[in-house]
């Protein structure tokens, strides 16, 4: 069916005020028969049906994405239905098949609804009548690496990713199935599917992860279409008087939760910050926005009374912005712990947080300029408000600029520090730990300028959903590299990962917030302090964006001050992308390049060059996309200079092979590391030139190191001199500061002070 232009008519999107509470206790679910028992009526509803209609070949993004979802459907209904007995892992046929299924059994009954075609309908039913006749003799799936091994999938997760999109399709067409169809699928597909991911996968399913997320959700969408209140009941609050191991690990590390707190009210207590940051960290937050944000949307349907969008003080719609911001100027999500680069908010699962974010948000129009980037909208009742939207003009610019999103249920477990100026993105780590999905970087960092980046942050040891690479699950070099923290730009001490390694160590402890000051553009500062990662040593890192009218960009100051109870080797990665053009400092390399270590991810490192310091600064000069960069460090006499590479011990070519430059101190107690990066000019391969293609500092230095505060002087070469001091036991926004260094008096009010001098 074509998609024709019908007689418009007037209605009313039923939006959620912007009013906030603060829920200190988890709703309480109605016993009765959900308020709307019509169908569709989870992510579309009969109100919304007409009204897409009613605009349908009026509504230019909305109808685009109509098109493309009925070419894609149709195609897939002339292929025939494919329901396979499952074997594979990810990536591998019978995986990808059942996932597609899921995928297009949602659109089609998306389409069944909107252009009210038959085909579309039958389709949905004899596909899952399909499923329904397989899955009551289906054994566990065969490939045993999860700990929870699912039916059509080898784990549960992505047998509630199936159940989730399929329950909206049963939704679309419900009405069109006789009583004795529904009664067939109910009993032998969707009861006993809800059953097996719960109380047959309790370890699964009563967890705070994003996992039992989807769990939840799962057994939540089946519940509001079934209206059965006690799987609601279940996916609401969790199994209750379920005996788990409570040290039962998933392969990641992960953990059965402690506290008694389970079910989808719980997996939004626990890993959202007040501010909408997710602890997992923004790849696995977009993962889980799809179930959270679809079920909060059938929710509110169904059971308005639970008023899901404003629990929390509506961290699910702060949660769309939260992670709208941790992206860089593409769109693409930061590596915050495990994460795949160039995942962005262009995948589906923002398409749809998006719209939902902006029909029960209030109508953000900042949220439209990220709807119009994306080109396209969900087929339901929230596209069609973003849609017409649009269409009336009321986008705005969702304008990122610098913010800290804090860390945990309450906010009080570090944050990660996002700073911006003129282009450039800082990225700055000082978080909890990211539950079975973090890494040991504490006070990590990484860089990016205009969407690409340059100092970075590996990311997770991962070919997602690719079958050649271990069945596209996580390769053993996640926990043995990535994960590990000198694949980081942060502080190793002795060669050892921060908290041994150990997650059920890492997991107990947070870093802490101290500075983040990002109100003068001129001068932005973030600072935090770790205390945990190394007994007896103490960690506390300033980065310093500066923006010089004299230079077309600002430049990075990063002070890394140790202080330790012992004398230790300190190793302080620094991981650029690109080519080196020059170095201040004579090296030796390597005939052979020899592997730097033995564990703790040093066994993955290959040492290509190296020199020793006389205590003069090094400068390291490269380009990266024909655009140069400097590295500028202070030395002590004697430190080392490691000029390394990614990709030792890596027999399978699982690793990309980035180079990373390490400045090591050894027989150090306290430590002070003091560097800046550049951005300061290009080059053009089309005219061959190169333009301020070196580094606009001459000289830094230590003017003043103590317990109490550190000082330090930048020597640019027009002859200018810059000093900033920072009060390291004191970050008092009005305290009162007097410092003589050289027998000048620097006095200041607030927690760091920045002058110039000619």
């Amino acid at each position: 069916m074509k998609i024709s232009k019908l007689i418009k008519t007037s209605f009313c999107l039923v939006l959620i005020g912007t009013f906030f509470v603060s829920c200190k206790e988890q709703p309480k679910l109605e016993t009765s028969r959900t308020s709307n028992s019509g169908h569709p009526s989870l992510i579309l509803t009969q109100q919304g049906v007409k009204d897409i209609k009613a605009n349908l070949g009026n509504i230019p993004v909305f109808d685009k994405s109509l098109i493309t979802t009925q070419k894609e459907v149709d195609a897939e209904i002339k292929k025939g239905i494919d329901v396979p007995i499952p074997k594979d892992y990810s990536g591998g046929y019978t995986h990808e098949r059942h996932k597609r299924n899921f995928v297009v059994l949602q659109k089609a009954g998306a389409l069944y609804q909107i252009l009210g075609d038959e085909k579309y309908a039958n389709y949905v039913k004899d596909m899952l009548m399909q499923y329904a006749k397989m899955y009551p003799s289906l054994p566990v799936h065969p490939k045993p690496r999860s700990y929870a091994r699912g039916k059509l999938f080898w784990q549960c997760l992505n047998d509630s990713n199936w159940l989730v999109y399929t329950s909206q399709a049963y939704d679309c067409i419900y009405d069109f199935l006789t009583e004795e169809e529904r009664n067939i699928l109910e009993t032998d597909l969707f009861k006993p599917f809800a059953d097996f991911i719960s109380k047959e996968n309790p370890q699964f399913f009563n967890r705070v992860h994003n996992h039992s997320t989807w769990g939840n959700v799962a057994v939540g969408m089946i519940a509001l279409v079934m209206d059965d209140d006690s799987l609601l009941q279940r996916a609401l609050y969790g199994l209750k008087d379920v005996q788990i191991n409570p040290n039962a690990k998933d392969n990641d590390g992960g953990f059965i939760n402690k506290d008694g707190k389970i079910g989808f009210f719980a997996n939004l207590d626990e890993p959202f910050s007040p501010d909408g940051y997710f602890t997992e960290g923004p790849y696995y937050q977009r993962y889980a926005s799809y179930p959270f944000l679809i079920f909060a949307q059938a929710l509110q349907n169904k059971k308005p009374e639970l008023k899901v969008f404003q629990y929390k003080d509506s961290v699910l719609l702060k949660s769309v912005t939260a992670l709208i911001n941790l992206s860089d100027a593409d769109g693409e999500f930061f590596l915050l712990n495990d994460a795949q680069k160039g995942m962005s908010y262009y995948t589906s699962a923002l398409v749809s947080a998006v719209d939902i974010a902006y029909h029960f948000g209030g109508n953000n129009p900042e949220l439209l300029s990220i709807a119009e980037k994306q080109e396209k909208v969900a087929l339901d009742d929230a596209g069609l408000a973003v849609a017409l939207g649009i269409k009336e003009g009321k986008t705005k610019p969702f304008v990122k600029k610098s913010i800290e999103l804090s860390d945990g249920p309450n906010g009080d477990q570090g944050a990660v520090g996002i700073v911006r100026s003129s282009g450039l993105e800082l990225v700055f780590k000082y978080t909890a730990h990211g539950l079975s999905h973090g890494h040991f970087d504490k006070l990590s960092y990484s860089l990016f300028e205009e969407g690409d980046e340059v100092v970075q942050d590996y990311g997770l040891a991962r070919f997602v959903n690719i079958e050649q690479k271990g069945g596209g699950n996580y390769l053993k070099e996640n926990k043995t590299w990535a994960k590990q923290t000198i694949a980081h730009n942060t502080l190793v001490q002795n060669e050892v990962s921060h908290f041994e390694g150990k997650y059920d160590i890492g997991s107990q402890y947070h870093s802490n917030k101290y500075i983040f000051s990002v109100e003068n553009e001129n001068l932005q500062v973030a600072s935090a302090k770790e205390e945990n990662a190394y007994p007896g040593t103490k960690l506390h890192r300033t980065m310093v964006f500066i923006k010089d009218a004299d230079y077309n960009k600002p430049y990075l100051l990063d002070i890394m001050r140790v202080t330790s109870k012992n004398y230790n080797q300190y190793d302080l990665p620094f991981y650029y992308l690109g080519h080196i053009m020059q170095t201040s400092f004579e090296y030796s390399k390597l005939n052979r390049p020899e592997v730097l270590g033995t564990k703790s991810g040093y066994q993955h490192l290959y040492k290509e060059a190296s020199a020793t310091t006389n205590g003069e600064n090094i400068k390291l000069n490269w380009l990266h996309n024909n655009k140069f960069y400097s590295y500028s460090a202070i030395t002590s006499k004697d430190d080392e200079v490691i000029l390394g590479r990614i990709g030792a011990n890596d027999p399978e070519y699982n690793l990309r092979n980035g180079p990373t430059l390490i400045l090591r101190k050894k027989k150090a107690k306290d430590a002070l590391f003091v560097s800046t990066v550049e951005s300061h000019g290009t080059y053009n391969p089309v005219t061959e030139l190169a333009v301020n293609a070196y580094s606009n500092i001459k000289n830094i230095d230590v003017l003043y190191n103590s317990n109490a505060y550190t000082a330090v002087k930048i020597e640019m070469k027009n002859g200018k001199i810059k000093v900033f001091i920072i009060s390291n036991e004191n970050n008092d926004e009005d305290a009162e500061h007097k410092l003589t260094i050289n027998n000048k008096d620097y006095t200041w009010k607030g927690s760091y002070i920045f002058t110039e001098n000619k």
